[in-house]
């Protein structure tokens, strides 16, 4: 059974994210460990030198409090989407976020993480120096981000960036496996550019590899990378874009609303990152 890291802070961002955690961890035949990290703030215990320890406890008890009333509530949304067969465990850590989640993917021998994101429609944050920016640069397991805007929909269509290199091919395996689960079709893209070092070859042996497996490629000559990837989420009607972790500046180019405001809501979906 597949175990899957959810950090939560209990906001609207982490709700949604959690019908797209619990929805996944059906597909993958997975469980689900929910993890709330909390930093308390430091004090000089010369400036408390009686009550340190009693402030101290208190923060800690509220904390403690908030996750207690929280849990609940997840639990009332697997049952309300009939999901309540899902293994749910809890973890509450007191300490920097990815330090925690570094730890509980360890102790825990995670296999994906699933996170929100939000902010314009949720990519700046998503690869940007924000919490899930950084743990996806830091772990070396799957990261599924789930911006705000992206209520959970049936997975139909997974799309995958390709560069036909050996650890593509790895990756879209990895993709296949996700999609039979779900009888959904994986489309790939490939953006020639006039720099692309790709031969004829390299793509007939992958179609041959690929034959007979739910998977379509297209190969488009364009320079505007992040324009021909912005078009093909949306012309083909992709639910999740999978891909390799690449540079983070290609991601915020790809998705800053100054390049994609007129595809704004069509491009708040799930990204799947794939380690090298």
């Amino acid at each position: 059974m597949k175990k899957i890291l959810f950090p939560t802070d209990f906001s609207e961002t982490a709700e949604n994210a959690f019908v797209h955690a619990l929805e996944f961890a059906k597909i993958v035949n997975g469980e689900l460990v929910l993890l709330h990290s909390f930093e308390l703030p430091v004090y000089d215990a010369q400036f408390f030198p009686e009550n340190y320890g009693t402030v101290y406890d208190s923060l800690q008890l509220t904390q403690f409090d908030m996750f207690k009333d929280e849990i609940p509530k997840l639990h009332a949304i697997a049952d309300a989407r009939n999901l309540n067969h899902i293994k749910m465990s809890h973890r509450l850590m007191d300490g920097n976020l990815l330090y925690n989640i570094k730890n509980a993917i360890k102790e825990e021998n995670i296999d994906f993480i699933v996170m929100g994101t939000s902010g314009a429609t949720g990519w700046e944050a998503f690869f940007l120096g924000t919490n899930t920016g950084n743990v996806l640069t830091a772990v070396d397991v799957p990261v599924l981000s789930i911006p705000l805007e992206a209520k959970f929909k049936k997975i139909e269509t997974i799309g995958f960036t390709t560069r036909y290199r050996t650890k593509d091919k790895k990756a879209l395996k990895e993709v296949l496996k996700i999609a039979k689960k779900t009888n959904a079709k994986v489309k790939c893209l490939y953006v020639q550019t006039n720099n692309s070092d790709v031969d004829t070859s390299t793509i007939k042996e992958w179609e041959e590899d690929f034959q007979g497996q739910p998977v379509q490629f297209s190969i488009i000559p364009s320079e505007e990378v992040q324009d021909t990837i912005a078009d093909f989420i949306l012309f083909k009607d992709i639910d999740i874009l999978a891909m390799l972790t690449y540079k983070r500046n290609f991601f915020v180019e790809l998705f800053k609303p100054s390049l994609t405001q007129k595809f704004s809501n069509k491009l708040s979906i799930p990204v799947l990152a794939l380690h090298e």
